[in-house]
Formats: structure tokens, sequence, C-alpha cells
């Protein structure tokens, strides 16, 4: 990537108010809950202990913590992630009708018809059913092998901003192909990082969550360290 000056850009505000659909996170009330239950026993703790009552109360409250910590982690690091494994592989089972899914739309690029796949790709989106998945490929197919990623980048935004608003997890999806594109395609990491505090200002709380700010991080350090390396 090529060196960058070291320029804050302004961050754009999302569309429409502020949402924050904690819904994304299956386990966050769950987390939310114990952690109340947590913060009580330790105030009852702290009275006990420093009263005399009961002086090793302190003890409980930090194997509770501990406990709570190794819950929050298997949630977050293992059933989470399996979970959002399992929507994906669940949705996509929703994609292949009888004698149709894109194996058909596939087979064109894999022998090089990419413009007949992309119009394909496209017929596909007019379905309201199909218009993510297949837009998505279809970007992918422009900003890929018929080297047009500005047409891509458009496409992703036009979807994005269209007048029938996307679900969250879609709406996800087409943030961060969007931010991928304009990184890796593009080499605007600006905008791209536009993009993914967008989607984090949106969604603080989701399935994707650890993915967007590891992207938003990795762009941080590459593009202000390339500044930081040409002075």
């Amino acid at each position: 990537m090529p060196s960058l000056p070291r320029v804050i850009m302004p961050v754009r505000p999302a569309a429409g108010p502020r949402q924050r659909h904690s819904i994304n996170d299956p386990f966050g009330y769950l987390k939310l809950a114990v952690a109340g239950i947590l913060l009580f026993g330790t105030a009852v703790a702290l009275v006990l202990a420093l009263t005399g009552v009961v002086p090793a109360a302190l003890k409980l409250v930090g194997i509770c913590w501990a406990l709570y910590g190794f819950v929050t982690g298997l949630l977050d690091g293992v059933l989470d992630p399996a979970i959002e494994g399992l929507v994906r592989a669940l949705g996509s089972v929703g994609l292949i009708r009888a004698g149709g899914g894109y194996s058909a739309v596939e087979t064109l690029v894999a022998r090089g018809h990419y413009e007949a796949a992309a119009e394909a790709y496209a017929e596909r989106a007019r379905a309201p059913r199909d218009r993510v998945e297949a837009t998505l490929r279809r970007a992918a197919l422009l900003a890929g092998p018929m080297g047009q990623p500005e047409v891509a980048a458009a496409e992703l935004e036009a979807l994005r901003e269209g007048g029938r608003a996307l679900p969250p997890a879609d709406d996800i999806r087409v943030g961060l192909a969007l931010a991928d594109l304009l990184e890796g395609r593009l080499s605007d990491p600006g905008r791209a990082m536009v993009e993914l505090r967008r989607l984090l200002d949106r969604y603080p709380a989701g399935q994707h969550l650890r993915r967007i700010r590891t992207e938003l991080a990795a762009l941080k350090r590459e593009r202000f360290g390339a500044a930081e390396g040409a002075r």
C-alpha cells in the first residue's frame, strides 16, 4: 500500500437516527444479567467483609468474577462464532432452490464468460430475496476478474443506500464488503475507515463486532504506520 500523509479523515454520521441493535448479540442480555447479580453480590460481600461479619466473603466474590470471565470468554470465543457459522450455513441453504442456486452463474465465471455472469447476477438481484447475495457476488466479479472496482463500489453503495432498508445482518455484510473493496482494490483506506466506523456506530454489539474492530485497527496501523515510515 502506498505511503499516505497523516490526515485524519472526518467520520460521516450514519444516515438516520443512531440505532442500537443489541439483539444481534444473542448472549448480551445474559451477560448483563449475570454482571448485575455479581455487582450486587460484590457490594454485599464488601459490607460483610468490612464489618467483620464474614471476612472470607471477598474470596467468594473473586471466585465468582473469575467464573464470569471464563463464561464470558466461552460465550464470545466459542458459542458466538459457532452460532454465526450456523446462521451463515442455514442462510446459504435458502439460496439453493430446486434447479437453481448460483452454480450455473459460477460455471460462466469459471469459463471466463464474465459479461454473461455479471448480467446473470444482475438479473438475480432483481428478486428481493436474492438482491443482497447476488449483488455481493456481482461486485466481487466486477472488482476482480472484470477489473471494474469503481463500478462494484458504486453498486454496493447503491444497495446500502437504496430506498429499501437492509436488515442488520445484510447491512453489515455489504458494509464489510465495501470496506474491503475500498481498501484492497481502490487503495482508499480513508473511505474504508469511514464505512467501518459507520458499522461500529450503528451496530455496537453484534456478531461481527470483533471483525469490524480488527479491520478498523488494521487500517489504522497500515495507514499511520506508512505515514510515520515516510517521514
